[in-house]
């Protein structure tokens, strides 16, 4: 639902929202002070490692637990007390928790059973749902019946027959193989946008969050660490947690010093200097600054006719690893270890391991991060 103007653009009305909550285990801290809002009809992952509260969070919205503090709201009505069964939400689970004894058809019906409603409208919406997913014709079957990848579908179908505005999906395609699992993100991605329904997706797989999000909350011990879209995710992270989280990072740690205007220069404890860029950042500190293997490149000899806004290191290979379509040089600096990843060109094989070379890369794909503050409020940026 559309509601306000901002900046020129219609903003959508958030369905989901969670404000400062907090909750305990006994000593643990699941979460801490956690802060979100979420819009209609968005796909958004909570993405982070074991341990992390992203689960946690997910079931709280679902009414699993209760927050010891804090306030979680669903279309505008706080439901902190509300029962699950009363949430209008549901929820995929990795495991399905299809009932083994029942055919495909009384499984997804089973919910709309237990609300009383007629039959005729039972098998319209029934059918209308397992062909929303793939499984026409396929109600008779048993789950014992079926693929990983159908009894998925069977899960989804079962709660998408709700009609529900907000679905949570809580690692749903963890038990798939590598290549199902990306055939059901596709699936699963086309299948929201189709319905406009609100999925709440919990993973710990960085790709995954990557391909389907709208955008993305990094989870880290009970807090947000970042939430963006995923091109801002991946491309400018804001701590080093986050770099480290998402993709392959190069990390350089020195003291920062200011330069002109945007422009930082860190000078490491081995003696480079390197330029990167930030904003809002406090200079005259130890810093890290990041940049990702594919901004590199790698050359036998030194880069000629170079701007100024290129950093130069010169290094030797230590390792090549084939990968298909790219080549991963690790490269030995001084002190540390630098990533390069290069496109499979017949020149790759110009290299050899123990060879001498130059490793240069522009500076705007070098930038600070951020120091963390403690407590800090994330909120959405809608």
């Amino acid at each position: 639902m559309l509601t306000n103007i901002k900046e020129g653009k219609l903003l959508k009305k958030n369905i989901v929202q969670i404000k400062d909550v907090v909750k305990r285990f006994g000593n643990v801290l699941a979460l801490d002070h956690v802060s979100l809002e979420i819009p209609s009809g968005e796909f958004f992952s909570i993405l982070g490692p074991s341990g992390c509260g992203k689960t946690t969070l997910l079931r709280l919205i679902a009414g699993f637990e209760i927050p010891d503090s804090g306030e979680i709201f669903l279309e505008d009505k706080m439901i902190n007390s509300t029962p699950p069964y009363r949430r209008n939400v549901n929820t995929v689970f990795q495991n399905y928790a299809l009932f083994p004894h029942m055919n495909i058809y009384d499984n997804v019906a089973f919910g709309l059973k237990l609300k009383g409603i007629g039959r005729a409208e039972i098998k319209e919406r029934v059918m209308r749902s397992l062909d929303l997913v793939g499984l026409s014709g396929m109600g008779d079957r048993k789950p014992r019946q079926l693929s990983g990848g159908q009894q998925q579908r069977v899960a989804l179908s079962r709660a998408l027959v709700n009609e529900p505005p907000v679905l949570l999906l809580d690692e749903p395609l963890g038990a798939l193989d590598l290549k199902l699992r990306r055939q059901m993100q596709v699936e699963l991605k086309s299948l929201q946008k189709r319905l406009g329904i609100t999925f709440i997706y919990v993973t710990h797989d960085q790709e995954e969050a990557l391909t389907m999000s709208d955008r993305i909350a990094i989870m880290q011990t009970g807090k947000i660490e970042q939430m963006d879209i995923p091109p801002q995710i991946y491309e400018r992270p804001r701590t080093e947690f986050v770099a480290n989280f998402i993709g392959i990072s190069n990390l350089f740690s020195g003291n920062l010093r200011n330069g002109n205007g945007k422009i930082y220069t860190l000078t490491t404890s081995d003696g480079f200097e390197i330029k990167a860029t930030g904003e809002g950042i406090r200079p005259e500190r130890n810093a890290t600054v990041m940049v990702r293997p594919e901004k590199i490149q790698i050359t036998p000899g030194e880069p000629k006719n170079m701007s100024h806004n290129i950093n130069i290191l010169q290094g030797k290979i230590e390792d090549m690893i084939y990968l298909g379509n790219v080549i991963q040089f690790i490269v030995k600096l001084k002190e540390q270890k630098l990533i390069v990843l290069e496109k499979n060109y017949d020149k790759t094989f110009e290299f050899k391991p123990d060879q001498d070379v130059f490793v240069s890369w522009d500076i705007y794909s070098t930038f600070v991060l951020s120091e963390r503050v403690e407590n800090e409020r994330l909120f959405a940026q809608v």
